[in-house]
This record gives structure tokens, C-alpha cells and sequence, in this order.
């Protein structure tokens, strides 16, 4: 098993030295969805919510949340974000809205903290926007898809 990298040899937790690691082109996805009535999806799509564009103003949110991860999480390092974009598309079958969230970097380190806090802040927004015409909306399955980049290779999940 793996070492945990956020613990010295005392048991302190402690932001890891990447220092000395090589910068190189970095990417990862997650996902998550927004399960909601098929009402509420028609109300969005039609433009019937009283707070607006809901899945363009999630959008905007997820890039904001993706820059700002490391104010979030404590031991995260602030990444020079080279691209940050978000795909939000409804799915009858959940029913829901199904997020997608990229993150891109050349850098020493790793961008699935960005994605997975994009993805979230994402979907929390789309919940606040409509929670006043659904109340039994649930955000479910954040999760990471896609990692590539670094010592440590692809990641893709089945």
C-alpha cells in the first residue's frame, strides 16, 4: 500500500515539497450529476427558474471552485490552471443534469483536486438554483474519470 504523502515520520500532516519534480502536461476529469424531477429539467431547459441561466452560471461556478481549490483544501497546491471547462447536459434517465469538469496544467503536480472541486461546486450550484422548485434534488457519484500526466501514468476509470 502506498505511503500516505500528507504525514511526516511524526504523524504531522504537511503540504508535500514537489520542488524538485519535473514540470509536465497534466489533465483530469471528473463527473457527477445533478438528479432532479423531469419537471425541474424542463424548467431549466426552458428558462422557467427564477435565478436565471442555470447551467451557464454552474459553469462559471465550477471554473471559480476549480481556481480556488487550494483556498479550499488545505494541503492542496495552488496550479497554474491552463484550462478549466465543464459539459452539463441533461439525462432523461436519471433524470438529472450529468457534469463533466476538465482541468489542464504543465506544471510539478496533478490537477484531479481541481476537477473533483469543479465538478462539486458545479452541481452545488445547479442544486441552489432550482432547490426552490424541486426539494428532492440529491447531487450523487462525484467521482474522477480521467487523470494522465506525471510519474504515476493514466488513470481511467471503467
Amino acid at each position: 500500500m502506498a505511503e500516505l504523502s500528507h504525514f511526516d515520520d511524526n504523524g504531522i500532516a504537511h503540504m508535500v515539497d514537489i520542488s524538485e519534480k519535473q514540470s509536465s502536461f497534466r489533465i483530469a476529469k471528473a463527473a457527477c450529476y445533478v438528479h432532479m424531477s423531469l419537471e425541474t429539467i424542463q424548467n431549466i431547459s426552458n428558462g422557467k427558474t427564477k435565478k436565471g441561466d442555470v447551467l451557464n452560471v454552474a459553469r462559471i461556478a465550477g471554473i471559480q471552485g476549480a481556481k480556488r481549490t487550494s483556498e479550499l483544501i488545505p494541503l492542496c497546491h495552488p496550479v497554474n490552471l491552463t484550462k478549466v471547462s465543464l459539459d452539463l447536459n441533461f439525462n432523461d434517465k436519471l433524470p438529472g443534469v450529468e457534469i463533466v469538469a476538465t482541468a489542464k496544467t504543465t506544471g510539478p503536480t496533478g490537477v484531479e483536486m481541481e476537477a473533483l472541486t469543479a465538478a462539486s461546486i458545479s452541481a452545488l450550484t445547479v442544486y441552489d438554483m432550482v432547490k426552490s422548485l424541486d426539494k428532492n434534488i440529491l447531487v450523487k457519484d462525484l467521482r474522477l474519470i480521467l487523470k494522465d500526466g506525471g510519474k504515476t501514468g493514466r488513470y481511467e476509470s471503467s
